[in-house]
């Protein structure tokens, strides 16, 4: 496997329908393999608006299975088509009363490798995310993918480091954290917690935000996705802060045997002490 894999995200406005929101994505995904990404990755429930914003009955309607629904199964077709592995994150139905904010992963051939299911579900003025999802209850899941280990971290996952040293400790070399977060405290945040985890875990992270405003409450989504290496450097530019973008990077997976050697976190750690970690 070569150390070079190039990898894309999208941070997208929504259109009004969720066909027309798959559409873009698919175009999105077949421009960056037109500029060799081999792996990409979409916001939080990608095809629909955060409707989290409002609590109302009728948003349940969004939801569907997760491999066998129509989304996820439009993904392999992508993923077929473009080569490339897909992260696709989407509202999921598990049956009545079983719903859950999940990411499924396709590989480069169309395989569908599994899903994350996020584990920390907020309930704040904003984001009411208790009325619509359970808790994850899949573990942290790293998936052998064409272009190497990747595992998924969901929005509001992304304050809790156990997740991350988990998803480290699974053998992840590139993280993807598909979000929804709007102007607010969590933007200086949003430009800590992701090199932090990074860096804490030696991996990458590709951080993902939805920008601009959607119908249903008045958060406006700030973008600013971006990618980041085992060392906490941003690789290139992050994305805009208003605009819809599509970010092409290269990330050097070799980096992440050196960052190991040179700062040995996983040699040094001490779960032999950690025991009030899982305590209530």
């Amino acid at each position: 496997m070569p150390p070079i894999v190039r990898a894309a995200l999208v941070q997208a406005t929504w259109t009004g329908d969720t066909e027309s929101m798959i559409a873009k994505h698919e175009q999105h995904a077949r421009d960056a393999a037109e500029r060799g990404a081999r792996i990409i990755g979409f916001q939080e429930v990608f095809n629909a608006p955060y409707f989290c914003q409002v609590q109302d009955a009728a948003h349940h309607l969004w939801a569907e299975p997760v491999p066998d629904g129509p989304t996820v199964t439009r993904m392999r077709r992508l993923a077929r088509e473009t080569g490339m592995v897909v992260v696709a994150p989407v509202f999921e139905s598990e049956g009545p009363g079983f719903a859950y904010n999940t990411a499924a992963v396709i590989d480069a051939d169309g395989t569908y490798l599994g899903k994350y299911r996020k584990h920390h579900i907020p309930q704040l003025d904003g984001f009411y995310e208790k009325f619509y999802f359970r808790p994850g209850n899949l573990g942290w899941p790293v998936f052998d993918t064409a272009v190497g280990r990747v595992g998924v971290y969901i929005c509001y996952d992304r304050h809790f480091p156990e997740g991350w040293r988990q998803l480290g400790l699974n053998g992840a070399q590139l993280v993807y954290n598909p979000s929804a977060t709007h102007r607010s405290l969590s933007a200086h945040l949003w430009r800590l917690e992701q090199p932090a985890a990074a860096v804490a875990n030696a991996y990458f992270v590709a951080a993902i935000n939805r920008v601009g405003r959607e119908e249903y409450g008045t958060n406006d989504f700030y973008g600013t996705s971006y990618f980041v290496d085992p060392r906490g450097h941003l690789v290139g530019d992050p994305a805009s802060d208003r605009e819809e973008e599509l970010l092409v990077r290269d990330l050097d997976f070799g980096l992440i045997d050196e960052v190991r050697r040179q700062w040995a976190f996983y040699r040094d750690r001490r779960p032999d002490a950690y025991e009030g970690l899982v305590r209530p």
